[in-house]
């Protein structure tokens, strides 16, 4: 591919640099772009090229195969890469850096920032993304808008639920928790029973914030030109002592999740539930396929009782890297793949998530393991969570090198006993610094 000459060199950078002051209207961010910058010659007519696109999406390969054989003059090749520990980002970014990008990526909302830094990531608007705005959900297409661009097309989100062990939790009478207060009565209830409700699991900062997202945290904000850091605020610090108050109690594991021995624990019984996303449910039915039936799906315990604040774990773009040679067509594949009603069935077939996308879908559809979880209706748990997640919430530059510190300090504090809270507090502090390390103006909120 050749160098990214579609947009000004630094663009998407100064869109995070200095642009904060605009963040207040939908993390809006300016300086993105101009009328006058060059594009690349694209796709003659009748000319027949190929995209590459990683992706490490269970099945992404049938849906590309049936564009291929839709489109046979704009063929798209998938290379797999590892979403262990960050290994799909720091090859993206190496590739960026080496100047030999792929064509199209999948990144997550929360590390699209981190990508508009090293300009990796091309302005859409050019293209006409704008065209396709009232496909998708609103917050979900928001989370890759800066300004006036528009860098990455919305896929999927993963709105939270309980996912519980129903033939347990009968059998020790013990009721879904509709609040924490009662999830942290159920979680004494199951570990009288020699088991465990959960775990811990330090490494995970992507579902920490997802629980804090749900407390009512604001992790990023601007003022002016300045990113305001509040990691350590007090919607965070609840959720911080809550589960620290858990672990000290040895009511919960602190296990890593989605590893071999908690997939054992999943399989034996030895754990009884799992905060989870929507997209759990492929996860579960594919490493304990024996526990089949047993499953079911609550909404997500509430602070307050009778609240609806809900939690949102993941969800990724489809985003178009600012090396391409080809941007018109791989905008077009970008949107037929999150869009297109045949492609969307492959997708929820092998649990990508909640749609992106507004229609080609019906909210039954979603409900693929229906038999898993003893026929019951699970997907309008995740519908009910996907209306009540916070759309106010937005990330910050660097988030995945938060979630690497923030993974360690939850590590060292299980280890030494300190607390959750001081893990906050220095990992903030880590934050600020890491922002102004690469130019940004930072503070602690």
């Amino acid at each position: 591919m050749s160098a990214p000459d579609a947009q000004r060199p630094g663009a998407p950078r100064r869109a995070v640099l200095g642009g904060a002051a605009a963040a207040a209207a939908g993390f809006a961010l300016t300086g993105c772009g101009s009328d006058d910058d060059g594009e690349p010659e694209g796709r003659r007519k009748g000319e027949k090229v190929t995209l590459t696109f990683w992706s490490w999406v269970p099945g992404i390969d049938k849906p590309v195969a049936l564009w291929n054989r839709r489109h046979p003059e704009v063929r798209v090749e998938v290379e797999k890469v590892s979403a262990v520990d960050g290994a799909q980002y720091a090859k993206m970014h190496a590739a960026i850096k080496a100047g030999n990008p792929p064509d199209l990526g999948q990144i997550e909302y929360p590390v699209v920032p981190s990508f508009l830094i090293d300009n990796g990531l091309l302005d859409l608007t050019r293209y006409g993304v704008a065209a396709h705005k009232d496909r998708f959900i609103g917050w979900q297409w928001q989370q890759s808008v800066f300004g006036k661009a528009v860098y990455a097309v919305p896929q999927a989100s993963g709105p939270m639920g309980l996912f519980l062990r129903r033939d347990l939790f009968d059998k020790w009478s013990i009721e879904p928790p509709a609040t924490w207060d009662d999830y942290a009565e159920a979680a004494e209830a199951v570990r009288r029973r020699g088991a465990w409700i959960e775990t811990f699991s330090a490494t995970n900062g992507n579902r920490f914030a997802g629980l804090a997202w749900q407390a009512g945290a604001r992790w990023f904000r601007t003022e002016g030109d300045t990113w305001i850091v509040s990691l350590d605020d007090e919607p965070t610090r609840k959720v911080a002592d809550y589960w620290d108050d858990l672990v000290r109690q040895k009511l919960i594991k602190t296990i890593p999740d989605r590893q071999n021995t908690w997939y054992k624990d999943i399989q034996t019984g030895a754990m009884a539930s799992w905060l989870g996303a929507s997209w759990g449910d492929a996860l579960l039915v594919g490493n304990a396929p024996r526990t089949a039936g047993k499953w079911r799906v609550a909404p997500m315990p509430q602070w307050e009782k009778g609240g609806h604040a809900h939690a949102n774990w993941g969800g990724s773009t489809t985003a178009v890297f600012a090396g391409t040679r080809y941007p018109k067509d791989a905008l077009e594949f970008a949107v037929w793949l999150n869009t297109d009603p045949d492609s969307i069935a492959l997708l929820i077939e092998n649990g990508y998530g909640t749609p992106g996308a507004k229609k080609g879908y019906a909210t039954s559809d979603l409900d693929v393991h229906k038999d898993f979880f003893g026929g019951q209706t699970y997907s309008r748990v995740f519908a009910e969570a996907s209306r009540g997640v916070d759309t106010s919430w937005r990330w910050g530059p660097a988030t995945d090198t938060l979630y690497q510190r923030l993974g360690d300090a939850f590590t060292a504090a299980v280890g030494n006993g300190g607390s959750f809270r001081s893990a906050l507090a220095k990992v903030q502090g880590e934050t600020v610094r890491d922002l102004g390390e690469k130019g940004l103006k930072a503070e602690a909120g």
